[in-house]
């Protein structure tokens, strides 16, 4: 660019000292002049598109300088790791369906009652007044177990003085004067029970005594023909036999069951019992009663001990439900702690009382009282 755009220089000139005159043209003037002449900017036409170029210019000057952008939602997302697709499963070999588990200490269960038999045991052949003195324990703590969860469970109140005083008696009775002498103290323990009672108001006096009489006699009366049994001659080797058949009966109905058990005997009852633990049962009685009528018992044969197991299966079976019904009524699974691994008294109690009387009469028919 020349100098024409600017005007050319007079005594005010742009390049020199205002005192002097106007330069002269010339080589000299012009190379001075193109030594201090710097180039312009061009300048648009619009004289607004410039200051718009240059105000855009400083934005992105100024946006630049900021660590980010003005929103946070404007900034980049790094992509969320997804999560690997499932790993196609290889084929494995079909798993072994889970063991069955028994409801209760296995372990406890089969030291408290080996411990159990050898006392009982012991009892039972040394001294014929101590086994006795057994059965009346037993029948005492199986009644407080009874009318304790009676009164937790039902507000119902059974007098227990009279019921654990006339229960010992009872047994006592049996074993000194027989039958007679048990059906006289059950008599008197049920006129017992019903006297105790006027002693408290009378509200609820009914169904207490009544409960009271039928713990009268699903306990101690049942209990009686344990000690009848053992006035024979060979009275320890019937009570031995009547123990021995119903706990392998119990012992087959168990194994059986838990093993190969899937139809349900009373479902309504006792889930846990099944038609094929009731034929372990029968199968398990029936074999034992064979082999110890004739081994234990003077002038027992194979087919009464037959019989005697069959009946023995039936009964312990019956008596289980029994109590499965009181205890599913009262909404409790034990009638007590007081046994590890079983329960209460009265939860080893439940097969044996039903089966006492059934015994009884079968080893009267085959090989008499004794």
């Amino acid at each position: 660019m020349n100098d024409s755009s600017w005007g050319a220089p007079t005594s005010a000139g742009y390049w020199g000292p205002p005192d002097q005159g106007a330069a002269p043209a010339g080589p000299a003037y012009d190379e001075l002049d193109a030594q201090q002449t710097r180039p312009m900017p061009i300048v648009p036409d619009d004289p607004d598109a410039g200051r718009d170029a240059v105000g855009r210019e400083d934005r992105d000057r100024g946006a630049a300088r900021l660590s980010g952008p003005p929103f946070r939602d404007e900034m980049p997302q790094e992509p969320m790791p997804t999560p690997p697709p499932p790993a196609a499963s290889e084929p494995s070999e079909p798993q072994p369906p889970p063991k069955k588990r028994a409801g209760r200490d296995l372990r406890a269960a089969i030291g408290v009652g080996v411990g159990l038999g050898a006392v009982i045991v012991a009892a039972l052949f040394v001294v014929k007044a101590v086994f006795v003195g057994v059965i009346a324990v037993a029948v005492v703590v199986g009644l407080w177990e009874l009318t304790s969860r009676l009164q937790e469970r039902k507000g119902i109140k059974a007098p227990l003085v009279p019921l654990a005083v006339g229960g010992a008696a009872m047994v006592v009775a049996g074993y000194v004067r027989g039958a007679e002498g048990a059906w006289v103290a059950t008599a008197l323990t049920g006129l017992a029970v019903l006297v105790w009672r006027m002693t408290e108001p009378p509200e609820g006096y009914l169904k207490d005594v009544t409960a009271g009489l039928f713990a009268t006699f699903y306990v101690p009366f049942l209990a009686t023909f344990v000690a009848m049994m053992l006035t024979a001659d060979d009275g320890p080797q019937r009570v031995f036999a009547f123990l021995l058949l119903t706990v392998v009966s119990d012992t087959g109905a168990y194994a059986i069951g838990w093993r190969f058990g899937k139809h349900k005997l009373a479902p309504r009852i006792s889930p846990g019992k099944t038609r094929e633990g009731l034929f372990g049962a029968v199968a398990f009685g029936m074999v034992a009663g064979a082999v110890c009528m004739p081994l234990l018992i003077d002038g027992g044969t194979w087919w009464q001990g037959l019989i005697l197991g069959l009946a023995v299966a039936v009964s312990a079976t019956l008596g289980d439900l029994g109590e499965s019904m009181i205890k599913r009524d009262l909404g409790i699974k034990d009638m007590g702690t007081l046994l590890p691994g079983h329960g209460g008294i009265m939860d080893r109690l439940d097969s044996l009382l039903p089966t006492a009387p059934v015994v009884w009469l079968l080893f009267v028919v085959f090989v008499g009282a004794g």
